[in-house]
């Protein structure tokens, strides 16, 4: 149960108008410690225990039943190596479930068939049948979520390092499926990539543009030793970025926080720089840090008046949500969103008064002074409400009280919010997974023909 009594989520409301808010308030390190313990422990047990042994899948979420999301894989696969690390599994239990689950990629069935396959040029559908991995109705194939399963795919080959012939194999078998992905195929209006293909009608008509997620995706598609994409993708990609202030801090924009996060779970981008953050002065980490400060400013300004927000409690990213309709709630019209990539910016501001943790969770390298507190503080402020068997649910809403005097919580925990949680946390505490991909042959030749210079790439990359 929440530890707070329903009835006094109705004094929660907030307007500060003017001003910004007040410095963070670090938590004690020893309480930090030992709650960052509690929620990657948690959270890693999600990909542990509800992946499908069999064949590796991870389900999209969960206790409601789903397919498996191929980026939730990515992600779970990013996750056993610091399973090992944490010793919440042995290294032979994380290699067993690697390689089975590296196996059954390499072997599914790749072909332009409606039903009856997995994936088709190298690239896989966005969700697989749980148990039989092939592709749940009519999704289309993704780019970007085979890029996150990529992602996960190539820490496991940097990671297994060793000469036991289970991690020979799963180097080996990364290494295949990656080489086997045609980024060429993939880029019909070349040199962008598409964001998806269906066997139905082709291509989606749309390509990655512009700062989002897609970040990793450009990285992989240029480090490709067999159909990488031209060098000039990267300037078309950075050509659509939108640079502006919002709330004091001036940076790319993109407004759900899930893009600030996503491609810096796998790459470390202190102190490295393509040409456009050169011309800023910045880097992309700086960016983000950025972001996540203006998130927190705007929940505390709360200029829409929604229950809860605070410079504790914020956060707006792609989550859940209390469900598609429109309700008047103290006299006031309010329209609410089910899954919906929530966000502020000065780009747009979708913005229904929900509250997703993974955005805070995501957040924790770039500003650990205000993001550990806020999920410290949602877990303090909500309980088991919130926070329970696998860590963070996926979101809330304290406005929605039409289910509960409380406010509106998801039931499901959700593999793709997750896995930021707990590989940021990761990366916060000992830098694990950015110090796998730093020595990642792929990863280091994609940033390189990207045009990254300086930092830690500077003399990775050949004159």
């Amino acid at each position: 149960m929440a530890t707070h009594a329903a009835g006094a989520f109705a004094t929660c409301v907030s307007n500060h108008s003017e001003g910004p808010p007040p410095p963070p308030v670090p938590l004690d390190p020893a309480v930090a410690t030992a709650f960052l313990d509690t929620v990657q422990s948690r959270t890693f047990h999600y990909f542990w225990d509800l992946t499908n042994r069999s064949n590796g899948l991870t389900p999209d979420r969960a206790p409601t039943p789903s397919f498996s999301s191929i980026a939730a894989v990515g992600f779970a696969l990013t996750v056993y190596p610091i399973g090992v690390e944490r010793t919440y599994i042995t290294r032979d239990e994380a290699r067993q479930r690697v390689v089975t689950t590296l196996r059954f990629f390499w072997t599914a069935t790749q072909d332009s068939s409606a039903s009856g396959a997995t994936g088709y040029h190298g690239f896989f559908y966005h969700f697989l049948d749980m148990t039989t991995g092939k592709r749940f109705q009519q999704v289309e194939l993704s780019t970007i979520d085979t890029a996150l399963l990529l992602a996960g795919v190539l820490t496991c080959q940097s990671y297994f390092d060793g000469t036991e012939p289970v991690e020979t194999e799963i180097r080996q078998l990364a290494d295949s499926i990656y080489r086997r992905t045609d980024w060429q195929w993939a880029a019909p209006r070349a040199p962008l990539v598409a964001l998806g293909w269906h066997p139905e009608n082709g291509f989606l008509g749309y390509d990655w543009r512009g700062y989002n997620e897609a970040m990793i995706l450009y990285i992989l598609a240029l480090g490709s030793p067999t159909h990488p994409v031209a060098p000039e993708a990267w300037t078309g990609w950075t050509g659509a970025y939108r640079w502006g202030t919002f709330y004091g801090q001036t940076h790319v924009g993109f407004a759900p926080l899930f893009g600030h996060h996503y491609s810096h779970v796998w790459i470390d981008f202190r102190g490295i720089r393509d040409a456009y953050m050169q011309g800023r002065g910045i880097d992309y980490f700086e960016n983000s840090r950025r972001a996540t400060y203006a998130q927190r400013a705007y929940a505390y300004a709360n200029p829409a008046g929604w229950r809860g927000y605070s410079d504790r409690i914020w956060g707006l990213t792609a989550s859940d949500g209390p469900g598609d309709l429109t309700l008047t709630i103290d006299g006031r019209s309010r329209q609410f969103h089910s899954y919906w990539a929530r966000g502020a910016s000065f780009t747009e501001n979708p913005d229904d008064g929900t509250i997703a943790p993974t955005a805070a969770g995501g957040s924790i390298p770039f500003a650990p002074e205000i993001a550990i507190p806020a999920l410290y503080a949602m877990r303090q402020t909500y309980g088991d409400n919130l926070f329970s068997t696998y860590g963070f649910r996926d979101a809330f809403n304290p406005t929605f009280t039409q289910t509960s005097a409380g406010g509106w919580f998801d039931v499901d925990y959700l593999g793709i919010d997750q896995g930021p949680i707990l590989a940021m946390a990761e990366n916060y505490r000992t830098e694990l997974i950015w110090r796998l991909m730093r020595g990642n042959a792929h990863i280091v030749r994609g940033l390189c023909r990207a045009g990254f210079t300086g930092g830690w790439i500077q003399e990775k990359c050949a004159p």
